[in-house]
């Protein structure tokens, strides 16, 4: 391979469509715009406009419901928990509760409180006290040997 054989890969680079270049080009003289109007002048953006026509986003009824007032947990899955345990994070013997978890750096910061996973396994005996917890995670820290403490009603 000498230095005046080197080339792009096929498809690699794609020619500019040059608009306006004569008839020869196939978009010569109105440069694909149509004749007169709106949109064969510059500066025109007519997002979702229809012509007159109810427009689709005003003619589709309004869904869903935003609460005002929604709890956002912090969410915590039980592997972390063991990884930062055994990296020496998170101290086994006492309880992890959130100020413990927001000292480890496994939390950013508890919101309305703190709210455990199931994802991932944990081996060791550990108290946990959070705001919420999910039944799957509750039954894995008591199989394990631990206890799983709830300060709110947010056990599903």
């Amino acid at each position: 391979m000498k230095l005046n054989e080197l080339r792009d890969n096929d498809g690699a680079a794609k020619k500019k469509k040059r608009i306006g270049r004569g008839p020869g080009s196939g978009k010569g003289k109105m440069g694909g715009r149509g004749i007169k109007g709106q949109t064969s002048r510059s500066g025109v953006a007519l997002n979702g406009y229809e012509g007159g026509q109810m427009p689709l986003y005003r003619r589709l009824p309004k869904r869903g419901f935003t609460k005002p007032n929604a709890k956002k947990f912090a969410v915590v899955n039980l592997g972390l928990i063991q990884k930062f345990v055994e990296a020496g994070k998170l101290d086994a013997k006492a309880e992890i509760n959130e100020d413990a978890l927001v000292a480890s750096g496994l939390v950013r910061r508890k919101l309305d409180g703190v709210r455990v996973l199931a994802k991932g396994e944990i081996t060791q005996k550990l108290d946990i006290a959070v705001t919420g917890a999910s039944k799957a995670a509750v039954a894995a820290v008591e199989a394990a040997g631990g206890s799983l403490k709830l300060a709110g009603a947010a056990a599903e």
